[in-house]
């Protein structure tokens, strides 16, 4: 810059460098991934979410449909211990195994009966949802009683 009288003086320019862009749009896009990211996550969470919400939906369904049942009639056929094993069979979770199962779209709905488990003149009921999720079996389950009504 010369400093002699009568030359006139530049402005002094004020900007940002090239490095400073650059480092700009990497921290704008670390922080874009980052929210892409939590973004994903979210949606993944709120999906499985909604699959248990069904899938304690059909659980429920079904044990209100078994509790009418039991009301009605305590030897209903679906409230039958159909293999015997009482209260040892209320976890069984296969087709093969459990006493009951019906198929409501890609929900697998089973339910096992013991009977005077609890309390007597009773049935526990225990309902079991199966479906899959990415390649995992995911179940949800509820257990109550059905009382025998005199």
């Amino acid at each position: 810059m010369n400093n002699h009288p009568g030359t006139p003086q530049r402005p002094q320019e004020n900007g940002f460098t090239l490095l400073e862009v650059i480092l700009a749009i990497a921290i704008l896009s670390f922080g874009l991934l980052a929210v892409a990211s939590m973004q994903v996550s979210a949606i993944r969470g709120n999906a499985f979410a909604s699959d248990v919400t069904e899938g304690t939906t059909w659980a429920t369904d079904r044990f209100e449909k078994l509790l009418q049942a039991g009301l009605m009639d305590y030897n209903d056929p679906d409230l039958a211990d159909t293999d015997n094993d009482g209260s040892a069979g209320l976890n069984h979770v296969t087709t093969a195994t459990a006493d009951h199962n019906v198929t409501e779209g890609r929900y697998r709905i089973l339910w096992n009966v013991a009977e005077d488990h609890i309390l007597d003149r009773t049935k526990t009921i225990r309902v079991i949802v199966l479906w899959g999720d990415h390649g995992h079996d995911k179940e949800v389950a509820i257990q109550g009683l059905v009382p025998e009504i005199l």
